[in-house]
């Protein structure tokens, strides 16, 4: 009996000493919604469409200007924060808005791994500058677009989260073709603009 009772509590100690390791960290799955539109409100001096996943929010800076706005996507934690300035056919205007544009994108450069600035023509025949920043950066991805007379638009896509950006990837492309969306539906409203400028 007592040697039954010596085997038995042998490998059960032996059982015992087996390896731990821990489980990595986990992320979320990201149910990413179907894209759906729906027209901005007409009381902004631009148009264009926006998902009907997102929620319209007035801009939080606290140097917010008329017509700035943030567009808020629930799902992912992300915005686009969209800003509005007026050339008043400036030309000086127009370069300071363009320089601080580029100087706000390029503060990313400590941490982003690339920037890759593009031009491109929208389906309307607009001009827009995109840049895409790849690494751990708070923004992703920034645009301007402008009539060079009398409007400026800078957007710029945000995640308010702490989820690295290579786990974020499949948020971050979905982002972007909304970004796409809204460059490529983009009209100026030139009545309300030359109202505005009188």
């Amino acid at each position: 009996m007592r040697v039954w009772f010596i085997v038995v509590l042998t490998f059960t100690l032996a059982g015992c000493k087996k390896d731990y390791l821990p489980k990595p960290v986990g992320y979320n799955r990201l149910l990413l919604p179907e894209p759906q539109y729906q027209p901005l409100p007409d009381s902004f001096p631009y148009y264009f469409e926006y998902s009907l996943h997102a929620r319209l929010l007035p801009d939080t800076t606290g140097f917010s200007e008329r017509y700035w706005l943030e567009i808020y996507y629930p799902v992912m934690r992300s915005t686009i924060h969209i800003t509005y300035k007026q050339i008043k056919n400036s030309e000086q205007l127009l370069r300071e808005f363009l320089n601080d544009a580029y100087t706000l994108t390029a503060k990313h450069q400590i941490k982003a791994h690339a920037i890759d600035e593009t031009i491109v023509q929208t389906h309307s025949g607009k001009t827009a500058v995109i840049a895409e920043i790849e690494g751990e950066v708070p923004s992703q991805m920034q645009f301007t677009l402008t009539d060079s007379v009398r409007n400026f638009v800078r957007g710029a896509l945000y995640f308010n989260t702490k989820v690295h950006n290579d786990s974020l990837q499949p948020a971050i492309v979905y982002m972007k073709n909304e970004i796409m969306h809204l460059i490529n539906t983009f009209e100026w409203k030139t009545k309300h603009a030359d109202v505005q400028t009188k």
